[in-house]
This record gives structure tokens, C-alpha cells and sequence, in this order.
């Protein structure tokens, strides 16, 4: 049996795949990225190669594709592929039907539409400012006194929405802390938050021509209260995947590793 790897190194977490020959997934490994590129990618692989008893370190694969922020550091890859790329074909080998992608990573927010055989149809992103990714969040979770788990759980109780105006992390961080001093409910102050970064969400997704089929990605796409919130603002469903939507770009790495794997063996 062959297997084929992808490593997903972002700059909160470093995700990595094995598939077989088959397209099986038969590993996977996240874990907090560490400050070097290199460290993350060779931890995590470590981790997942572990979990398959042929294996004895990531040279045994048969190509491995690296993705991600720190795509170009990844140890004994083949080569590498950018994550817009990745998570399109990630996605695209759980769910078909699904033709749309927003991915809220830890630095950027993108909107992805996706052609039928997988790849990027187009796509639009905004990293010019970490308001409304999982940075973010992380600060509004601080500011809170609340592990992320429970932040993105309190807006569904709200009743009504206090809108948060700072479009800037810092300026919505101070925004927030002032709003909870004043005595606001905190599931209405994080029902403003919400409402915020699905709205930016949204007009990622319509750059990139998002259809009526879409799904979200990243460590953010578990978070309900934002989830929630974008079928407000986009006023539809939004897919769940049956894999770990934060695997997502490790998986279509390995998958194109897979492609390409074979298809160099002849």
C-alpha cells in the first residue's frame, strides 16, 4: 500500500493528512503551531506518520505536499500548493455538491468558489487586517474571560444584537471590554461580534461568486455562534462536512499528493 501526506502548516495550528492509494484517510494530526515553520511541520508529520504501523517517518510516503502559511517549510515535501488550492480540493473530495468555500483561518479570512473537478473557480481574501479570523476571536474570547469553546457557544442565546463598530482587533477588543463594563448582556455584545465577521465573511464570499451551496473551513468554522450568524447574513444553510473542517487543507494536499503520487508511478 502507498500513502501520500499533506501538512497543512497555518499560523495558529499545523494540520497534517495520510491517505492511502485509495484515497482512505488513514491519519491525521493538528496541533498548535510552534513559532518555526520547520518545528510545526516536523512535529505534527511525526505524529501522524506515528499513526500508521508501515511507516516509519515522512520519507516513507510516496509524495507528500506541503500548504499553508509556512508551505515552503515543510521537511521532505515534494513540493508545495497554496491552501486556497488545498482547501478547495479538501472539500471538494468530502462533499461534491458543495461549490463554495469560506475559510476563516488565524490571519485571513477567503472566499472560495470551486470548479467541478475541485480546483479554485476564483476567489477573494482579506489579509490586510486580522479583524474577524481566529486571531481575532482569540482576543474577543480574552476579553470575554472565556476559552473560545464557550464564546462561540454564547451569542445563541441572545435576543437582540449590540453591533460592534471597530472594524480594527484592537479598536473592537476596546470596544468590547467597554461595553461589558457598562453592564451590556454578553451574549448580545458576542451576538454584535458575530454579526461583524459574518458580515465581512459575506462580502468575501460574494467576491469570489459563492453559490447556494457553501460550507465554512478553518478552526473558526466550528464556532456556531458564527456559523449561525452567516446564514443570517448570507439567508441560507450553510453545509456541514462530515470531516474536521479545520483538516481541510491538509487534506486536499494529501489528495493532490495522492494525484500526483500516482500518477508519477505510472
Amino acid at each position: 500500500m502507498k500513502y501520500f501526506g499533506g501538512c497543512d502548516v497555518g499560523s495558529t495550528y499545523t494540520k497534517c493528512v495520510i491517505l492511502d492509494e485509495n484515497g482512505k484517510m488513514v491519519a491525521n494530526t493538528t496541533i498548535r503551531s510552534k513559532i518555526n515553520s520547520e518545528a510545526s511541520a516536523t512535529l505534527a508529520m511525526e505524529e501522524t506518520v506515528a499513526q500508521v504501523p508501515e511507516l516509519s517517518s515522512a520519507k516513507d510516503l510516496t509524495y507528500l505536499i506541503g500548504t499553508g502559511y509556512g508551505r515552503n517549510k515543510v521537511p521532505f515535501a515534494d513540493e508545495n500548493i497554496s491552501e486556497i488550492s488545498c482547501h478547495a480540493m479538501g472539500v471538494h473530495v468530502t462533499n461534491p455538491a458543495v461549490k463554495a468555500i469560506i475559510d476563516i483561518g488565524g490571519q485571513d479570512v477567503k472566499g472560495i468558489s470551486i470548479d467541478t473537478d475541485g480546483t479554485v473557480k476564483n476567489f477573494a481574501m482579506n489579509d490586510k487586517c486580522a479583524a474577524g479570523t481566529g486571531r481575532f476571536y482569540e482576543a474577543m474570547a480574552n476579553a470575554f474571560e472565556m476559552t473560545l469553546p464557550e464564546f462561540s457557544q454564547l451569542s445563541l442565546t441572545a435576543k437582540n444584537v449590540i453591533p460592534i463598530t471597530a472594524q480594527c482587533t484592537v479598536f473592537a477588543e476596546s470596544e468590547v471590554i467597554t461595553l461589558v463594563g457598562e453592564g451590556k448582556p454578553m451574549d448580545e455584545i458576542a451576538a454584535g461580534i458575530q454579526m461583524a465577521v459574518a458580515k465581512r465573511c459575506f462580502v468575501m464570499s460574494k467576491k469570489a461568486g459563492a453559490s447556494d451551496s457553501i460550507t465554512l473551513t478553518g478552526g473558526c468554522a466550528k464556532n456556531a455562534g458564527l456559523k449561525k450568524a452567516i446564514e443570517h447574513v448570507l439567508k441560507l444553510k450553510v453545509i456541514d462536512l462530515d470531516i474536521d473542517p479545520q483538516l481541510m487543507g491538509a487534506l486536499g494536499a494529501a489528495e493532490y499528493a495522492r494525484q500526483k503520487g500516482l500518477a508519477r508511478e505510472g
